[in-house]
């Protein structure tokens, strides 16, 4: 059974947002261990200017940087990054735990990731073009890894 490992910033603030994590992190036991870790989401002002921006990234990056599991691969989620439809994210999965049993995804703030974070990453995931609230990136990567994790095990639920 793989470990799967989801470092993201900030709490999530909606009871909807909390409910469907909740329910695909109930699906994943079955397929894998998850372990959610929420690293403080830095403050700052209401019109932050580039500088104060920059430090909010570096400071993010810096906690999630301590809290990445020894051993894991890491998979940063960034607009860079690579889109993958459902079956090659599912051997994307594969194909790493047959060298790790341990991926752990990165799920920035407000101003995304800072390049340190980024750096750890020799896959990059991007789920396209447009921002996704980092709340909702979360719910949407759980049930990608479900999605992934049950086509490689003949589920019927990626139809």
């Amino acid at each position: 059974m793989i470990n799967v490992t989801v470092l993201a910033v900030g709490k999530l603030k909606e009871s909807y947002l909390r409910d469907g994590c909740g329910e695909y992190v109930k699906r994943l036991g079955a397929y894998a261990k998850i372990n959610i870790i929420e690293i403080t989401e830095e403050k700052c002002s209401d019109n932050p200017s580039d500088s104060e921006i920059q430090n909010v990234i570096k400071k993010e990056g810096e906690r999630i940087i301590k809290k990445v599991p020894k051993g894991a691969v890491v998979i940063p989620l960034c607009i860079e990054g690579r889109e993958y439809d459902s079956r090659e994210f599912s051997a994307l999965i594969e194909n790493i735990s047959l060298s790790s049993s341990h991926i752990c995804f990165v799920i920035g703030g407000s101003f995304g990731l800072d390049d340190e974070v980024k750096a750890l990453g020799k896959v990059k995931l991007s789920f396209g073009k447009m921002t996704l609230p980092h709340q909702l990136a979360r719910m949407v990567l759980l049930e990608q890894v479900y999605r992934a994790l049950s086509i490689s095990n003949n589920s019927k639920y990626h139809k």
